[in-house]
């Protein structure tokens, strides 16, 4: 079996130690990689380091200068129509890698086909990405992080760059796996790897990166609509076995970002995570319910879901039930018609924009 080709996208902007830090580990830890390195406008004294540093790889390394600080984003555009292998992996220069780290996400990615696979991470400045169901090692999510991310080449191909008008991460990535996963790529995170980061360099005041954020955000929503929350209630008499067609459709809908909690009687809970849908995406979270007092314990769950989630949407997961202390609840047929068209509708942006 021949083992894929593997690019490491590092985009620098000053921070001369912990850069030289983090490249040396790489280095060390990334035998067979190439090494592309965007030097994002720095000072003279980390342009001569970056140099220095590539000069050395011979053809494992590829330098690339910018004049100016172009933007985080931008910047890793560049750095990505230079990559040719067959998995670009980003990372920022504040991440300390070890010993087997590729390893683990080349796994990740070849075992699960994913077209992004994410590490967690650790330290006071680090992205709080979701927690894997214990017992999974890798789970379809849609929050992931630039600080780490292994992108498969093919994916690029046909999903195209990042969009530089966004924000350098969050909705920049939160847009992104949005396309990819209308092109029917998924996105994963794995629990086997976890890496250390400190706080990231940043570019700009603080009230012109809240400015970025927040015109991000509303750039987002104006393209992609809102992400939605669900409350899903399936009945006390639900066969669970004979629920794989809606539990198909919400996880459709958890890819494209909405969230969804599933309010389980005990035995249908049990039937559930034998089939492994406790494990099938981050935006889904089983509840089990009391089995001694179901429906007080079910109306207190739900009130502590609104409280949290005030435009919390809820759901019959079957047919010809009711969604017990609510006024209004969505139909199973209404739950599949709305999960439907927001696929049907991110399918024909894709198209549109191609």
């Amino acid at each position: 079996m021949i083992s894929p080709t593997i690019d490491i996208l590092v985009p620098v902007w000053n921070n001369l130690f912990e850069t030289r830090a983090c490249l040396a580990a790489i280095l060390t830890h990334s035998p067979g990689a190439r090494l592309i390195v965007v030097d994002n406008g720095s000072s003279r004294e980390t342009e001569l380091m970056l140099e220095e540093f590539s000069e050395s790889l011979g053809d494992q390394g590829l330098f690339i200068k910018s004049e100016r600080n172009v933007g985080l984003i931008a910047a890793i555009n560049i750095g990505l129509s230079r990559s040719d292998s067959d998995y670009t992996v980003i990372i920022r220069p504040h991440v300390a890698v070890q010993a087997g780290w590729l390893d683990v996400l080349v796994n990740a990615a070849e075992t699960s086909g994913a077209g992004i696979v994410s590490p967690l991470f650790f330290g006071a400045h680090a992205p709080k990405l979701p927690d894997l169901t214990p017992g999974s090692t890798v789970m379809e999510s849609c929050m992931v992080s630039l600080t780490t991310l292994m992108l498969r080449t093919e994916m690029r191909m046909v999903v195209g760059a990042f969009d530089e008008h966004l924000d350098g991460d969050e909705w920049c990535v939160k847009e992104y796996v949005r396309r990819v996963a209308a092109k029917g790529y998924r996105t994963c995170l794995t629990s086997r790897l976890r890496l250390a980061c400190s706080a990231a360099q940043q570019f700009g005041s603080a009230q012109r990166r809240k400015e970025m954020l927040q015109n991000s955000r509303s750039a987002y929503i104006s393209r992609w609509g809102n992400d939605r929350q669900y409350g899903v209630y399936f009945g006390a008499e639900a066969d669970a076995g004979f629920l794989s067609d809606i539990v198909a459709a919400i996880l459709n809908a958890a890819r494209i970002g909405h969230s969804f909690t599933l309010l389980l009687h005990r035995r249908q809970y049990k039937v559930f995570r034998k089939m492994g849908w406790d494990a099938l995406h981050t935006g889904i979270t089983l509840l089990p319910l009391s089995f001694l007092f179901p429906l007080r314990d079910f109306l207190r769950k739900v009130a502590l879901l609104r409280s949290s989630s005030p435009h919390l949407l809820l759901a019959c997961g079957s047919d010809g039930i009711d969604f017990p202390g609510a006024d209004a609840a969505l139909s199973r047929e209404e739950l599949i018609t709305n999960i439907l068209a927001d696929n049907n509708s991110d399918t024909r942006h894709m198209e549109e924009a191609a």
